[in-house]
Parts: C-alpha cells; sequence; structure tokens
C-alpha cells in the first residue's frame, strides 16, 4: 500500500459526534491553521455559512484539503442531520475511506444505522474515531460495545486513553507503545514512556489488538498460534489488508477540542485506509459507453484518459458557481475543455481550485484521484461525468434522497415572485434533495425538501442571499371530480341580437371511463344534424366546462362524452354558440351522474426497525392508508401501503416522533381514489372558504 500519494476521505456520524470539531483539529494538526476554532464561536473552517453559524450544525460537506508527512489529505466533513443526507451521499461517491465519528459521551444516536448502512452501499473501508474522552462520563469500551452491536462490526482498538487525576492527558499508542499527549497551543506532539500505571491495561490491549489481527487471516492465526505473538510488521500487514477487505474497522480515541489523538488518527488514516490507486485495484471505477451503452472501467492512473464525477454544486458570493469534482482518471488541467457524457454537450472548462472551507488556492492542474472545484462551469450538475470526449465514460448518477415534505410559499406581492424563483432554482442546483415547481393544478408554488430543518434553512438562504421573503403554509390537495353513472343532458344556447343571432344545440351522453383516461370524447352525428366542422368546438366546450366540477369547483377526470344529437341554424350556429352549448350540456348532464370527489393517493414505503412495526402500521391506518405488504431489510422492515395525500402533509415529523428518528419513508403517486362520503362535505366547506378568502 502506498502511503505518500492521496486519502479522499469523510467524517461522518450523527448530530452532536463532533465532526467539525474534529476536522478543526486535524487542520491545526496539519498546519493549515494557526489556531483551532469553536463552533459556539462560530469560527471554524468547516461551517462558514450564518445558517450553520446560527445552529451550531452543519447543513453541507466542507471539503478541507492539507498535507500530512508527504501524504495529501482530502476530508469531507459532512452534515450528520438526516435532512442532509445527499451531502453523506454525494461525498461517499467521491471518496475512498471514511472516518466514523462516535461521542463516548454523547452515546450512539440512531442516525448512526442510516450513514452505516450508506458506508456499506459504497463498500468504504472505516476507521472509527472516539471523541469526547476528555469528559467526565466517557466509556470507550461502552461506546464501542454499543456500536459493535448495532452496525455488527468488527471494531479493533489502536489507541486507549491516559488520564491522570482523572483528565485525560494523551493516548497509548498499542502499536508503538508509546505515550502521545499534545494540546490546542501547539500541533506538535510529544511521545513519551507509558506510565507505570498504564502498562498493565496496555499490555492487556495490545493482546486482544493481536488477537483481533490475527482472526482475520488464516496465516496470521497459525503464526499466532505458534510464537504466541505477532511481529510489529505482521500486525500492521494485518491491520492493513483487514481494513481494506472490510473485515476490521481500526479504533482510535481522543478529544477534539482539546487537540488529542490527533496524530495516531491521522497515522490511522493514512496508514489504514487506501489512497485512490489501492481502492480503484479493488473496485475499478466501472461506467459504460454513453454511445454504444459497453461496460467500461478506469483505473486511477495520470496516464488514463481523463474522467470525473462532479458530485457538489454551492454558489460562492464572491467566486460564482463552483463545481466539485473527484477526478477518477487521467489529469485535467486548468480551463481545458472536456466533455459532459451525462448531458452529451461539451463544456469550456475553468480555474480549478483547492479547497480549505470558504478559502480557495487557484491550482495549474488536478491528477487521478485529486478532488478540486472548477469554476464556473455554465451546463454541468452535481452527479454529472465529464471526460475526455475522445475517450467517453458515464459513471453512474448520485443517490438522491426524494423530497418528503412540501409546503405551498406565499410571496408579499406578486413583483417579488420572479426573484423567489431564481433564488430558489439557484439553491437547488446546490441541493438536488430540495424541489421548487409550480403546481399547474392548484396554482401554487410549492417548496419540497427532506425534512422541517431542511426547508427553514433554506427560506432563512433565500432571504440572505436573494433578499425574499416568503410565507409557508399546507399545500392545496389537488382534488379532482368525476361520475359515477351514466347521464344524458341536452345543451342549447340560443341567443338574439341585433343582427346574426347565436344557436347552438347538441345532446351529450356522458359515462365514467377508466381511472386514469381522463377525457374520452366520441362523435355519432348522423344525418348531418350537427355539421362536422362544428364537433370540434363541442368537444372544446366540454374540456372547458371540465376544468370545473358541479361539486367543488374541482377538475373534471376520467369522463366518457359522446354527442349524439342535436340541431343547428344554417346562419345563426357558430363554433362559439356550440362550444357554450357543449359547456352547457356537460354540466346538465353532470347533474344527473351521480358526481363524486376524488383524491390522490399515494404509495408509501415506510422503513422502521422490527420493534416498531405495529406502532407505525397503526399510524398509517388511522390516516386511512391500506397496508399492502412488508419486506423484511436488515434490522429493519419496509412497510408498504396506499395512503391518501391529504393525510400525509405532515407525517415527516410524525414519524420522527415516533420512531424517534430511526424511521424514513419515501412515496410516490399511485392514483386518484373516490373521497368516503363522510370526508365530502368537509373538503367542500374548506374549499369554499378558501375561495371566499382569496378573493377577498
Amino acid at each position: 500500500m502506498k502511503h505518500g500519494t492521496i486519502r479522499n476521505v469523510v467524517l461522518a456520524s450523527y448530530p452532536g459526534a463532533g465532526k467539525t470539531s474534529l476536522s478543526e483539529a486535524l487542520a491545526f494538526s496539519s498546519g493549515i491553521i494557526p489556531t483551532m476554532g469553536n463552533i459556539l464561536e462560530g469560527n471554524t473552517i468547516g461551517d462558514f455559512e450564518p445558517e450553520e453559524v446560527h445552529r451550531h450544525h452543519s447543513l453541507s460537506s466542507a471539503l478541507i484539503q492539507f498535507d500530512w508527512q508527504g501524504t495529501k489529505i482530502n476530508m469531507l466533513d459532512t452534515p450528520g442531520m438526516t435532512d442532509y443526507g445527499v451531502e453523506v451521499q454525494s461525498a461517499l461517491r467521491a471518496a475512498d475511506g471514511v472516518i466514523l465519528v462516535l461521542g463516548a459521551a454523547t452515546g450512539l444516536r440512531s442516525e448512526i444505522e442510516r450513514v452505516w448502512e450508506a458506508i456499506q452501499e459504497h463498500e468504504l473501508p472505516c476507521v472509527i474515531f472516539i471523541n469526547e474522552m476528555d469528559k467526565s462520563d466517557a466509556d470507550l469500551n461502552s461506546i464501542l460495545g454499543e456500536c459493535e452491536k448495532s452496525l455488527e462490526l468488527n471494531g479493533v482498538p489502536l489507541t486507549i486513553s491516559a488520564t491522570q487525576n482523572g483528565e485525560l492527558t494523551g493516548v497509548i499508542n498499542l502499536l508503538n507503545r508509546k505515550l502521545l499527549t499534545s494540546n490546542t497551543q501547539s500541533p506538535k506532539v510529544q511521545l513519551s514512556d507509558i506510565p507505570t500505571e498504564h502498562e498493565a491495561v496496555t499490555t492487556e490491549q495490545r493482546r486482544r489488538l493481536i488477537e483481533l489481527v490475527a482472526e482475520t487471516n488464516d496465516q496470521l492465526v497459525e503464526k499466532y498460534l505458534t510464537d504466541g505473538d505477532l511481529s510489529d510488521e505482521d500486525l500492521i500487514d494485518g491491520l492493513t489488508m483487514g481494513t481494506l477487505e472490510r473485515k476490521i474497522v481500526p479504533v482510535v480515541c481522543g478529544s477534539a477540542t482539546s487537540h488529542v489523538g490527533m496524530a495516531s488518527l491521522l497515522e490511522a488514516m493514512t496508514r489504514f485506509l487506501p489512497s485512490p490507486e489501492d481502492r480503484a485495484n479493488l473496485h475499478p471505477q466501472a461506467g459504460k459507453q454513453p454511445h454504444t451503452q459497453e461496460a467500461c472501467k478506469r483505473m486511477s492512473e495520470t496516464e488514463a484518459p481523463f474522467s470525473g464525477l462532479a458530485f457538489k454544486t454551492t454558489i460562492d458570493p464572491f467566486m460564482g458557481r463552483l463545481t466539485y469534482v473527484r477526478i477518477l482518471s487521467g489529469t485535467l488541467k486548468a480551463d481545458s475543455p472536456f466533455f459532459n457524457a451525462s448531458r452529451q454537450i461539451k463544456e469550456k472548462g475553468g480555474h480549478l481550485f483547492f479547497s480549505v472551507g470558504k478559502k480557495h488556492q487557484q491550482i495549474g492542474h488536478a491528477v487521478a484521484g485529486d478532488i478540486v472545484a472548477i469554476a464556473k462551469l455554465k451546463d454541468t450538475q452535481t452527479g454529472d461525468t465529464i471526460c475526455d470526449e475522445k475517450h467517453p465514460i458515464l459513471y453512474p448518477g448520485i443517490k438522491i434522497m426524494k423530497p418528503v415534505m412540501s409546503y405551498a410559499l406565499e410571496v408579499k406581492s406578486n413583483k417579488e415572485i420572479d426573484k423567489v424563483s431564481l433564488g430558489l432554482h439557484k439553491l437547488v442546483e446546490e441541493d438536488p434533495s430540495l424541489e421548487f415547481l409550480r403546481n399547474d393544478e392548484t396554482k401554487e408554488m410549492l417548496l419540497s425538501g427532506v425534512g422541517q430543518v431542511h426547508i427553514d434553512a433554506t427560506l432563512e438562504k433565500l432571504r440572505r442571499k436573494y433578499g425574499v421573503e416568503v410565507n409557508l403554509h399546507m399545500p392545496k390537495v389537488p382534488y379532482k371530480e368525476t361520475i359515477h353513472q351514466m347521464a344524458q343532458a341536452q345543451g342549447k344556447y340560443k341567443k338574439q341580437t341585433g343582427g346574426h343571432g347565436q344557436f347552438g344545440d347538441c345532446w351529450l351522453q356522458i359515462e365514467p371511463a377508466t381511472r386514469g383516461k381522463g377525457l374520452e370524447f366520441h362523435n355519432k352525428i348522423v344525418g348531418g344534424a350537427i355539421p362536422r366542422n362544428f364537433i370540434p368546438a363541442i368537444e372544446k366546450g366540454v374540456q372547458e366546462a371540465m376544468q370545473h366540477g358541479i361539486i367543488a369547483g374541482f377538475p373534471v377526470i376520467d369522463v366518457q362524452v359522446t354527442v349524439y344529437d342535436g340541431s343547428h341554424h344554417p346562419v345563426d350556429s357558430s363554433e362559439m354558440a356550440f362550444k357554450v352549448a357543449a359547456s352547457m350540456g356537460f354540466k346538465k348532464a353532470m347533474e344527473s351522474a351521480q358526481a363524486g370527489l376524488l383524491e390522490p393517493v399515494m404509495a408509501v414505503e415506510v422503513t422502521v426497525p422490527d420493534d416498531l412495526v405495529g406502532t407505525v402500521i397503526g399510524d398509517l391506518n388511522s390516516r386511512r392508508g391500506r397496508i399492502q405488504g412488508m419486506d423484511a431489510k436488515g434490522h429493519n422492515e419496509i412497510v408498504k401501503a396506499h395512503v391518501p395525500l391529504a393525510e400525509l402533509l405532515t407525517y415527516a415529523p410524525t414519524l420522527t416522533s415516533l420512531t424517534a428518528g430511526k424511521g424514513s419513508y419515501r412515496m410516490e403517486f399511485f392514483g386518484y381514489e373516490d373521497v368516503p362520503k363522510e370526508q365530502v362535505n368537509r373538503i367542500v366547506e374548506e374549499h369554499k372558504k378558501e375561495v371566499v378568502a382569496s378573493a377577498s
């Protein structure tokens, strides 16, 4: 394994474990910042957006690049909140390894299982850093045991904490059997012999380390059973291969805020996590030829054709649009054009930058394994593949979390609609797990996100960056109307004026159509009762009448309409007259056709721990949901149900409360179904109130 080169690592965990403080301490250790910032003071290099400073939580991943003992480290500090899971997913696509951060005093939180599942999906090697060892209630063995049980991993401690008079003074490295001490005043680390009072526990922990490593390899097991020990070289080789093959997870401990244990973590990061070359040898970059769809691969080699994956987009207030790219193969020079294989277009290229949080340093080129920011790309979006046009390749896109919570936006004045639209479209560019659209049926602007914090922070950014404020309310449910039986009616329009009059007369038969068909229009006029040139006008009149039903004015769907008789006047008949007559006839027929209200129903999949299935099913039943089945997924069950959209408008916070944050769900439109009779009057009354309120 190569120890020079590059390490691309993600810091991942749940909220409050200390990822941003850890990235600060590691940056301080490397010497790229003179002093450590503090989250409470809002001066860390990782959390620099005002919304992050205000909340004391990361809301987007931050790239922090530095060198440590000849190895270039590209570190992505990701948010812990599940609302920003897309940031974790995109960062994992850019990485070769993960630092999983756990709080010794905080304990595990439910979000860790979702993070670990994402790490496993990407098959990434991992090192655990147990933080907060300076807290009085910190217990390394307890948190590690809890972690091994919940995540079913094989943790191998490489360091243990050293204390004096109850205070954390440093960590003991079980590999070189030295005490490492450090403080927040200097990035330097002091090595010394292990204090006498820690010798016994060090001997015991090193023996356990050797046993755990030996179990990963038949040759090491045999050697350990024969010799009763393993050499340092055997131990390091076993740890390296075991980590790379994901059989074990090295564990180091310390305190980010006290700057203790950072040297051991950096050593584990560079020694045991793979370089881009190591990772590509085990998992070649697989894609397809975009024109022929043939499978193809790229190795992480400078001499290979250029290819890269855009994994993040930001709009920087000073530098404009920045696209963060993992260079998967070849070399990219500044301002060089390239091909966007995802969109089949050429890009002009732009300046290249290395990043330390919000600070950027211009560079001339980037090579395989690098992570680089490219300025002012016009068309490339998050998840796109960019490559050499002569050697095209298309990599899989990035898994984007679907929004599950929507709000309707109300602007203070019509003049601000364009500003809101422009601002939100730019924010969606940065965060593809947001959705912004105008619902043509309800005429509302809808903003959809993964959770309440996601929505709130987006609106704060909209106000700060683009100077517009909006009010939120629950979106209208796009109800429809339909009919349940056949009916016939005459539509006759006759109007006499000073000159030519207006005359149109048609008989319509309406009957239910198959759900999802919309309008089926048939012409069965015989004998010229209505001239053929007026038939399109009749159909148009029906279409216009269907825009507003007779129950509450909702659009009418799934109706078969047949014009079968009528009459005309050789002078007074016109397209307009027949259009009006058809509209009158359709509404009259609906009154006798047992009109009914329809509501949108969603196909919902709720992922929930086994022990909470009953609670979730009970709640779905209370929302008029119909359970369709269940599938097992690890320790979770996926509950499938059909649920009316009206019952899901506030489901996201309820599910979080019911499952202590362990549940998640996704939904998609299933179809329209009849509203129960007991619900119709309430919906009609509420709609009337909305109409009156909007008119006033």
